[in-house]
């Protein structure tokens, strides 16, 4: 994969044995001070059970795929800052090897997030920031594509297959874990768990939201995509996109797409490589 076009923007947003080598861990923890770290992924409700869009199309997921790469963990002082765009620098620093291509639609509401691997020995400590590439698969369903959507969109008698394929790459930054509940704290012997979390919603919608809130405001509904239907249904990527929609909404369709990645609620700094 070459970087031919890197543009850079803040967006609101197998299983692995933590590489002990120096070159990976700059800490002076010893094996007993460590524990295990595990790396999930998670498309949230509107994946798993479905939800309805902005303009009022309600969306279900037979599959979402997403495909992820160079996954790494650190312990950082003072907190990494996503907004800076700087470089994580970790006073620990552990990858997650690995390729990893998921299907974040599967299961149903009390499924628990995806499991992309476990970090066996970590140190103990924070784990504050995480960083992950978003490549393009090169087998199965998804090939070409780093998010390939296989859904349902129906809106009073009116029922489309869709299957939505973006090919782009994304490089993702992310500070501290924001949810209910604080993550990434590993104790001797102890386990805990870290979460990249995709946000479809920036992209559709979602009509339990207030019409002019910021998220329905920013997002394109489902009503671009539906007008491009041909016998029942849109099948599309970005280069059909580009030839079909109009210049704005394409536009703003590359500006949202990079935004989908999350660690829980806490935003991320990333990079788009085309």
């Amino acid at each position: 994969m070459s970087a031919l076009l890197i543009l850079s923007l803040v967006v609101s947003c197998g299983s692995g044995e933590a590489d002990r080598d120096v070159s990976q861990i700059t800490d002076n923890s010893q094996p007993e001070d460590a524990g295990e770290l595990r790396i999930n992924a998670n498309g949230e409700d509107f994946v798993i059970s479905g939800f309805v869009s902005s303009d009022g199309w309600h969306i279900t997921f037979r599959h979402f795929y997403v495909t992820l790469t160079d996954i790494t963990v650190y312990q950082t002082d003072p907190p990494y800052d996503p907004h800076s765009g700087k470089e994580i620098t970790g006073i620990v620093t552990v990858p997650l090897d690995g390729t990893f291509t998921l299907d974040l639609a599967e299961g149903d509401e009390n499924t628990e997030p995806v499991l992309i691997g476990t970090l066996d020995s970590v140190p103990a400590g924070h784990y504050n920031a995480m960083s992950w590439t978003m490549i393009p698969s090169v087998e199965g369903p998804s090939e070409g594509y780093s998010i390939y959507m296989d859904a349902q969109a129906e809106k009073g008698n009116q029922s489309y297959n869709v299957r939505l394929g973006f090919e782009d790459s994304y490089s993702y930054r992310a500070g501290e874990y924001i949810g209910d509940v604080r993550k990434g704290f590993v104790t001797p012997g102890g386990s805990d768990e870290l979460e990249i979390t995709f946000h479809v919603d920036h992209l559709f919608g979602d009509i339990e939201q207030p019409e002019d809130c910021e998220l329905n405001v920013t997002s394109l509904g489902f009503a671009p995509f539906a007008e491009l239907m041909q016998e029942g249904t849109v099948e599309e990527d970005l280069v059909s996109l580009l030839e079909k929609m109009p210049e704005e909404t394409y536009t703003r369709l590359k500006e949202i797409l990079p935004t989908l990645g999350h660690s829980g609620e806490g935003h991320c700094y990333c990079t788009v490589l085309q």
